[in-house]
Order: structure tokens, then sequence, then C-alpha cells
């Protein structure tokens, strides 16, 4: 006989909400995503807006009575930690903009707060004990620390005002704001905060970094809707883009101009580049260091982008030694192409990497990979696929500590082990961090670590 349904639970019946409701806490250590830990009566509230140690009285956001946990926001601080600042963002703060979580926090204790972070991941899903030390990376020169950083700002729209703003934490509304803190000046020499942007979704500005390119993308509110004419405060470049994710071209340069790592690089469209403007020279140094390339290596760039390690590892090899890249993105792809057309044994394919690894005929070894994967991270199946070419060093370059350590933990059961892991703060004011892991086969009889 089958089980019958259990009737939905009338509105009436539905648990009690606790939004709004205040406690008064002491407020613990820091968690992975931009909030602290604290507890009341027993139950566990991600606080934002807090620092471990100081005592708050918190207003619960989301959550009910029958929550294994809430989320609040810190309302009023009653003992203050030493580490705390006047955020310097007017739009920052309970219930505003969503794009910073610490501005409350002095810089320096902001890399102290993601190092235990990046730590207590490792330890916790990979097994790894590590003193892990967030390096302070230099941002724009006259600029106060953490401030004019971000080269690439995706601004939201209000449907109905046509403002640009910035998402609110966990909430597709947006915080109207005249300007950005974090973003970089050329991406505020745009004016896009000024703008009526009224049939647009979103507005992606883009200042390079080493040249004047500067582009915005724009996606429309509609998927038929027409695109509004874009008269920005300087010359620019407008692409359009639908809802997956594909850009055209409406007027200006095809593709924006990067320089970074010796060379100038082509990224075509909403194409992926690091957004921090010293990002690519220091992940491609750390990437070097971790290597080692030497003359007759053979190296594989996994989710390569346009090219910016396979350029970085060929300039270390001799003339015709082979670097591969794989990408998914065609477009990428292509620019990847063109970026490295001097490289004569450069050479990319174009799909997942987990199919691309086993196509018949691709490799049977490599000495080096190195992987740069989105944040939700490669996944077991890629790091299998990457043990069964027996590589002597692998760099893992990630954007997520949760799921660098998930995978860390697969390469160790792979047999590779950790041999580092260097963490760089390229995010400043906002609970990112990102991570280059150095791997290396274990000694005969040692899986794990």
């Amino acid at each position: 006989m089958p089980t019958p349904r259990t009737a939905r639970p009338a509105a009436e019946d539905a648990p009690e909400s606790l939004a709004g409701t205040r406690y008064e806490v002491e407020i613990g250590p820091v968690a992975h995503g931009g909030h602290c830990v604290a507890r009341h009566e027993g139950r566990v509230l991600f606080v934002r807006h807090g620092l471990p140690g100081e005592r708050a009285v918190v207003e619960v956001t989301d959550g009910t009575a029958t929550s294994r946990f809430l989320r609040a926001d810190v309302v009023e601080v009653l003992d203050a930690s030493e580490d705390r600042v006047t955020p310097p963002c007017p739009f920052a703060g309970p219930g505003r903009c969503g794009g910073c979580d610490w501005q409350h926090a002095a810089p320096a204790a902001q890399r102290r707060l993601k190092a235990a972070v990046v730590a207590e991941q490792l330890r916790r899903l990979a097994g790894l004990d590590l003193d892990v030390a967030v390096e302070a990376v230099a941002g724009p020169p006259g600029l106060p620390e953490g401030l004019g950083w971000r080269t690439r700002v995706q601004f939201a729209v209000d449907p109905a005002t046509g403002a640009a703003g910035l998402r609110k934490h966990r909430s597709h509304d947006v915080e109207v704001v005249d300007a950005c803190a974090i973003a970089a000046p050329g991406v505020e020499e745009l004016g896009v905060e000024s703008r009526d942007w009224t049939g647009v979704a979103t507005v992606e500005a883009v200042a390079a970094t080493g040249s004047l390119d500067r582009a915005v993308v724009v996606t429309p509110a509609a998927t038929d809707g027409r695109l509004p004419i874009v008269e920005l405060e300087r010359p620019v470049s407008v692409f359009r883009a639908d809802d997956r994710g594909r850009t055209k071209r409406v007027h200006g340069r095809a593709a924006v101009r990067e320089v970074a790592a010796g060379r100038t690089w082509r990224v075509s469209g909403a194409g992926f580049w690091q957004v921090h403007p010293a990002a690519a020279d220091t992940l491609v140094a750390a990437v070097l260091d971790g290597l080692e390339p030497k003359p007759g290596d053979l190296a594989l760039d996994l989710y390569c982008g346009v090219g910016l390690f396979a350029g970085a590892i060929a300039d270390r090899l001799a003339d015709g030694d082979t670097v591969i890249g794989v990408e998914s993105s065609r477009e990428a792809i292509e620019d990847a192409k063109h970026n490295l057309r001097d490289v004569p044994g450069a050479r990319f394919e174009v799909g997942k990497v987990d199919r691309v690894l086993t196509r018949p005929g691709f490799l049977r070894r490599a000495d080096l990979v190195v992987l740069d994967p989105p944040r939700a991270g490669a996944g077991k199946t890629v790091a299998e696929r990457i043990a069964r070419l027996t590589p002597r060093r692998i760099a893992y370059v990630a954007c997520d500590p949760a799921a660098l350590a998930r995978d860390l933990k697969y390469f160790a059961e792979l047999g590779f082990r950790t041999k580092g892991v260097r963490a760089f703060d390229l995010f400043p004011n906002t609970h990112h961090v990102e991570c280059v892991a150095i791997l290396e086969p274990a000694p005969r009889g040692k899986k794990k670590g």
C-alpha cells in the first residue's frame, strides 16, 4: 500500500519567524563566509558585522523558532574589539550593501580572520594542520589600504528606479550607491552609478590594468529588451550579455588589454580576469615558485582562461616544449591562442576539464599541472584524472578554502601530499581569500597529508 503524502502545514501552523528579535551575545570565533559564531540559550547564531571577543546586541535576520541556527547582524556594540574601525564606506553595515564583509575590521585584523578560516577548513576537511598567514598585497598607490582595488564590478539595477547599486546580503534587493569604495578609480571614472539604467538588469564595469581600456557589459532586464544607448563619462567599449552569459560587442574594442607577467593579454567580452590589479603577477609568482618549471617539462594548465599560467610556465621552458591549456569557454581559448601565438609549444583544448582529460590520445603523462577552477573547486573526478598523469608537481589556485580543502583530501587519497599553502589578501574588506597549494607525490606508503 503506498505511503500517504504528508499534508503541507497550513500557513498558521508555520514556525514562528524570529526575524527582528534581538539578543545580547558574546561573539565567538570567525567562520567561513564572512561571519562569526555566537550562541544564545544553546542555539548557534551566525553573526555579521561583529568581531571575535565583542559583546553586542544582535538582530535576527533569518530563522524561525525551530531552526537549527539563526542568522543575525550586530546592531549595537557593547564592548568593542580593539580591531574594530569605522567602515570607510557609508553603504556598509547591517541591512545595507552585501559586497564587503569586514569593513568594520582593520586590514591586519581582516588577514588574521581569513588565515583562521583557511587553517580551520584545511584542518577540518583535509586533515592538514598548517600554519597559515594571509599575505598582504599592495593595492593602487595613493589610496587607503584595502580600497580602490576592484577592477571589475558588477552593478545590479533597481528595477523600480533604474539606479545602479549592489545587492544586499543574501538578497535580490539593490542597495543604490553613488560610489563603491573598493572599486578601482578606472571603474569609478565611468560614472555607472550616476546614470539611469532603466530596462537593464546588470552592468559590469571593467577597468583594465596596464592599459587605458574600459568596458561595460550590459544585460537587459528582458531577453528581448532593447539595449539603451550607453553614454558614460569616458570612451568605453560596450558589450551586450544574454541570460546564458554570452556576450556580443555593441561598439568599441572587441576586448580589453590586461598587462601582467611580462605580456599584454587580450580578454574578450566578459571573459575571466583577476579583479585585483596585482593578482595576476602575485599568483603567477607563487605558481612558478611552487612548480619550479625546467626545460623539457610537459605542462598542463587546467581552467586556463586566456592562458595566464600557461604563458608564464612557457617562459621558463625551452622553445618547443609543450604547454597545454584546457578551458570550457571557446571565446577564452581563442584569446589564449592569440595571447600565446609566439609560443611554438602552446596548444589549447576546448571542453570541460574532466572530459578533455579522458579524450582518446590526449595525454598519458604530465610533469607539471596547474589548475585554477571556479569557486566550486575541481572535484574528485578531476583529481583522479590528474593523478593518472603522475605529475612531479601540482599547483592548485583556489578562491574558496572549503573547496580547496576538500580537493586536497581527494589528492591525498590518490597519493599526493600538500607541500605547502600560501594565502593572499586579493579581496580586501571581503571574506574572500585566494590560495595557492603546491602538491607532490607522497613518499611510498604515505597517502595522507
